[in-house]
Order: C-alpha cells, then sequence, then structure tokens
C-alpha cells in the first residue's frame, strides 16, 4: 500500500506546518498560565473579565487538544500501516481513516487564510429578496434555512434578531446572530447577491423563473469601535411584529425599524420583549453594518490607487443555483461547482466557502 504510505507522509508534513503555524508549544504555555489565572479566589469578583479569560482559555485549550488529537489520530494510522499490509479489511479502515485525518487538517488549513481583526468573532447576517414578489421571498426563505443548517453543522450558536414573513410564502427579510469560532471570517465568503434557477412553484404554467436575494455579513463590534453616525441622519420606525413570537409580539408595536439616510442602510429587530431592547439590538447591528461599508469601501479605494480592478463582489451576483433544466450549484468567483444541489442547500457550504477563501488569499 504505498499510496497510503505516501499520503500519510505528506499528512504528516502539513501537521507539522500547523504546529509551527499556531505555535503549539506557545499555546500549551498560554493554556497553563490561563489554568492558573481561572483558579484564583477572586477570579469571578470582575465578571466581565472572568468571561474573557475564559473565553480565551476555550480557544486556546481547543487548538491544542485539536492539534494533539490529529498528532494521536496520525501516529496510530501509521503503525496500523504496517500491521495492513497483510490484512485488506485493516487496510480499508485504515484508509478511511486518513481521509478523515487530511479533512480534519484542512479544515485546520482554512482558519490560516484569515487576517482580518474580526475574522475570528461572531457575525450578523441578514438576508434579503430581490426583485421578483413570491419566487424570490421564498428563495430568500430558502437561503435562510440553508444558513442556519450550516451553522448547526459547525457547532454554532445561531440567533433570530429578525424575522420577517412574506404575505403569500417566503420572507421579506431574515437577521441573524451567529457565534463561533470564525465565524464571520467563514461567512465573509457569502456576501453578495444569490442566483436561483428553477420551475417556480407559484407560477401555474409551470414555467422556469430565475430569482435573486442578497447576504450582508458584518462583525460584531464592539463600543470600543468608532463608527460616526449622526442621530439626525437616522429614521425610526415602529411596528407589530409579523412572525413568531408569542402574544406579546403581536399587541403591541415592539418592533423597531432604523434607517440610516445617507447610506439607505436599513436595519430591524422584533425578537425582543420590548421597544427599547429592540432598539438597543437594531442600533448594534447598524453600527456593524456601516463599520463594514466603510472597510469596503476603504478596500475599494485602496485596490483603485494599487490599479487593480476591484472585486465585483458587493452587491453582484457571487452564486448561482440551477434546479431546472439541470442541477448544478457554480460559484463564479473560483468556477467551484457541484450538482448535489440539495446538499448545499442544506447546508454543505464549505467546499465554496473554502475554495473562495483560498482564491481571495492567493490574490493578496
Amino acid at each position: 500500500m504505498p499510496e497510503l504510505g505516501e499520503k500519510a507522509a505528506q499528512l504528516e508534513k502539513r501537521l507539522a506546518d500547523l504546529e509551527e503555524f499556531f505555535d503549539i508549544e506557545a499555546l500549551r504555555r498560554s493554556s497553563t498560565k490561563l489554568t492558573q489565572e481561572m483558579s484564583r479566589p477572586a477570579f469571578w469578583d470582575e465578571p466581565e473579565e472572568a468571561r474573557e479569560v475564559s473565553a480565551e482559555f476555550s480557544r486556546v485549550e481547543g487548538h491544542v487538544k485539536m492539534l494533539d488529537s490529529l498528532r494521536a489520530r496520525l501516529m496510530d494510522a501509521e503503525e496500523l500501516l504496517e500491521l495492513a499490509e497483510e490484512d485488506k479489511e485493516l487496510a480499508g479502515e485504515v484508509g478511511e481513516e486518513i481521509l478523515q485525518i487530511e479533512k480534519a487538517l484542512e479544515e485546520l488549513e482554512v482558519r490560516r487564510l484569515f487576517s482580518g481583526e474580526y475574522d475570528e468573532g461572531p457575525a450578523i447576517l441578514t438576508v434579503n429578496p430581490g426583485a421578483g414578489g413570491v419566487d424570490s421571498q421564498d428563495w430568500a426563505e430558502m437561503l435562510a434555512r440553508m444558513y442556519r443548517r450550516w451553522a448547526e453543522r459547525h457547532g454554532y450558536d445561531i440567533g433570530i434578531i429578525e424575522y420577517t414573513l412574506g404575505e403569500e410564502a417566503g420572507i421579506k427579510s431574515a437577521t441573524y446572530s451567529v457565534a463561533g469560532e470564525y465565524a464571520f471570517g467563514l461567512l465573509s465568503a457569502e456576501r453578495g447577491v444569490h442566483r436561483l434557477v428553477r420551475i417556480s412553484p407559484f407560477d401555474a404554467s409551470a414555467r422556469r423563473h430565475t430569482s435573486f436575494a442578497s447576504v450582508a455579513v458584518a462583525p460584531v463590534v464592539d463600543d470600543t469601535v468608532s463608527v460616526e453616525m449622526d442621530e439626525k441622519d437616522l429614521k425610526t420606525d415602529t411596528y407589530r411584529a409579523s412572525g413568531a413570537g408569542g402574544q406579546h409580539v403581536n399587541k403591541t408595536d415592539s418592533a423597531v425599524r432604523i434607517t440610516h439616510l445617507p447610506t439607505g442602510t436599513v436595519v430591524q429587530c422584533q425578537n425582543e420583549r420590548s421597544q427599547h431592547q429592540n432598539r438597543e439590538v437594531a442600533m448594534r447591528i447598524l453600527r456593524a453594518r456601516l463599520f463594514e461599508l466603510e472597510r469596503e469601501k476603504r478596500e475599494k479605494e485602496l485596490a483603485a490607487l494599487e490599479g487593480e480592478r476591484a472585486e465585483i463582489e458587493w452587491g453582484s451576483q457571487i452564486r448561482s443555483y440551477i434546479l431546472h433544466p439541470y442541477k448544478m450549484v457554480k460559484d463564479h468567483r473560483t468556477s467551484e461547482e457541484t450538482s448535489d444541489v440539495d446538499k448545499v442547500l442544506d447546508g454543505d457550504l464549505d467546499n465554496l466557502i473554502y475554495a473562495y477563501l483560498k482564491s481571495r488569499r492567493a490574490a493578496v
């Protein structure tokens, strides 16, 4: 089985590169230091600081455990390879384990693609239908479900900030908070317009329709980040929430919609119990969206100064999902494609996301 031995040797090199990149020994020292810090009797006297230290410990310890686990699994696989020379059944099991190790390594290697200040943190994701009426609203709901399933696959915490149903079907908009390691870095690959081609379930003549929906992704920024925002530039509307939420939601005008007039940015929140709480959350989302708009503007200006053609990414078609006359999902930025549309719509987006992140990194 020389091919399995060669594959194991390649994985050994890739793992060694990752151990060097993450500096495994520095991580061990940091884990020990944080453990000592958390064992102090007065550790929880400052709850906010304690939560930050606990979160950092979880991140560091997570990296150490993952790298150590991969190292142990690879060593076991290499030992079993010697025994598998005369046992074909065992050879099949070792081959499957090596494939699983390679997949886990690739997930870790993707983390090397991030360099942005907020890539490691949580994200705010918003899905809006484009022109096209009920078909586009239905497509927006399909996308919203796709991202929920993707977050669940990664073990991320996903919360509904706002979810407005369409009159006939689908949604008018949906906004989620997504918390987990590299949530923003990964989801940043999804910003742009997504196109669906299918036989419309809402067309009595069963004709083919093309629908569009946009996906916006912003990092969660704290209050220390300066974002220019004048109260006189804000238009605030209140309304009755239309989504699920119990009796309280439908009895009061607790939902809040804020429009930033200079940029036309609209954010809304309806999931909190009071109008005041919804406004606080909406303002946090607005700060994040304006921060992201300013970052995008700086990137485009820098690309222009360098004499490069700016990526046609913001507000443009990035991916097509074809359900008729054939089945295919194709990312137009990387040409990555798959015929398993159902799997993608069920949240299996990693190959598409990784391909884009690798191409973006290579272009830097």
